[in-house]
């Protein structure tokens, strides 16, 4: 059989960097030849990129292969990610699983594939060192390359993702992460750059700076920083936009709000990380702020910006979470008047510090907890989209509502617009008048 005969799909679960790494695992096989199909049609090659930051993502990992198997039971299914390099033994033992590789050894990943007929059993390819990019810093470069139709592929024909950074040193009570991916190290500037030319040349118009740890980006490359990635990035032609996914309170002082400033295309929407707003809280999860530091992030950044929008992750249910303290959080989040919530009740991850910790919160006391914030959420979500009626905002339009004339797309602070076109206004940045909004989307028409 020749390799365009062999078909391979991608699933991924998790965050957009799981995203990314899926990404550059398909790149890997692309360049082999092989043919690509979506993960719901018939492959040889099924890969599931697994994700261990819940034990619903781990049991969701599972699922996806046995789904593979039940769809082809011929075809050779190789679990990949962070749950295979967390729980290499739980992952070996689920039904279906031809290949487990961790983290640090997915450059091997079609050659486990292409050696495995000669072998039995399930085989494992998994390295101590958790290493992703290899010494020149190129290993999981994408550069657009990857077929649009594709289950794991980019978020849009308009917007890109670019790992930058991986693994992290901060070891959250609550976190695998760390365990999964090993230590925080950077990709090469000049490697980083190099993709988001190639994107640019692929009609990408907004970046997206992704990683684990964005944040330590350059702590492992000498006389290179955060700073000179984004002034870096914000230098390449064809990229009218750039964003930068979740960072912590610390990284807001003046001189990233004078960097702000200085990029234009710097895109006013900081994902502000939070967790919890009671200090008791966020001293047990090994957080490194308080809460009046995330609060003084957000004050400068809307001195700055007015107009800018603090996203935020909430966690609740940690343990020894009582009553009052999510009270706090609750009362702290809301006058933050934070743009939008990503709620989740707390997950116990075997191996994690937390996990073991005693006051473990109740199942339903978590889920009412997260219900209440998650209503917040969607209200804070519908004042700020409400605070831009009458306003422009320049909005990049991303998707065509099946054949009308109706376009979706998102401004720089994030907000969801809606806009009605005689012409195709896809893949550009257009000011956009605001004349109404529902909820948290706002419409020009």
């Amino acid at each position: 059989m020749k390799v365009s005969d062999i078909t391979v799909a991608v699933a991924t679960l998790g965050c957009k960097v799981n995203t990314y790494d899926a990404d550059a695992l398909l790149a890997l096989f692309i360049e082999r030849g092989y043919s690509v199909v979506g993960f719901g049609e018939r492959a040889d090659v099924y890969i599931i990129n697994t994700c261990a930051v819940t034990n619903i993502s781990s049991r969701k990992s599972r699922r996806m292969i046995r789904r593979a198997r039940k769809t082809n039971p011929q075809a050779i299914v190789v679990a990949a990610g962070c749950y295979a390099q967390t729980a290499p033994d739980e992952v070996s033992a689920v039904e279906g699983v031809s290949i487990v590789i961790g983290t640090g050894d997915r450059a091997k990943i079609v050659e486990a594939v292409e050696g495995y007929r000669s072998g039995s059993g399930v085989e494992r390819y998994m390295l101590d060192e958790r290493r992703f990019f290899d010494e020149t810093g190129t290993e999981g470069t994408v550069q657009g390359s990857l077929a649009e139709d594709s289950e794991s592929g980019r978020e849009s024909r308009t917007r890109a993702y670019i790992k930058v950074q991986d693994g992290c040193d901060n070891f959250c009570s609550y976190c695998i992460i760390p365990y999964a991916r090993g230590r925080a190290r950077s990709r090469e500037l000049s490697v980083a750059v190099a993709e988001a030319r190639a994107l640019a040349a692929a009609g990408r118009k907004e970046i997206v700076v992704s990683g684990i740890h964005v944040a330590s980006y350059g702590k492992d490359i000498e006389n290179v920083g955060l700073a000179d990635l984004l002034r870096a990035l914000h230098d390449v032609e064809g990229i009218e936009r750039l964003r930068l996914s979740s960072v912590e309170p610390t990284l807001i002082t003046e001189s990233f709000i004078a960097l702000m400033r200085e990029l234009p295309k710097f895109a006013r929407n900081i994902h502000l990380s939070l967790q919890s707003g009671c200090d008791k809280i966020l001293t047990a999860m090994n957080r490194r702020y308080s809460a009046a530091e995330y609060a003084d992030a957000v004050s400068s950044l809307r001195r700055g910006f007015p107009e800018v929008a603090v996203t935020t992750d909430v966690i609740v249910g940690f343990p020894g979470e009582t009553d009052g303290d999510f009270s706090e959080t609750f009362e702290f989040v809301k006058r933050q008047r934070l743009s939008r919530l990503h709620v989740f009740p707390y997950s116990p991850k075997k191996g994690t510090f937390a996990a073991d910790m005693q006051n473990q919160v109740s199942d339903a006391a978590k889920a009412e907890r997260a219900q209440i914030m998650i209503d917040l959420g969607r209200s804070l979500a519908s004042e700020f989209a409400a605070r831009f009626v009458g306003q422009t905002l320049d909005v990049l339009y991303e998707t065509r509502q099946d054949d009308s004339d109706i376009y979706h797309g998102y401004a720089g602070n994030y907000i969801t617009v809606y806009a009605r076109s005689e012409h195709d206004i896809r893949n550009t940045i257009t000011p956009s008048i605001i004349v109404r909004t529902l909820d948290d989307a706002a419409y020009t028409y």
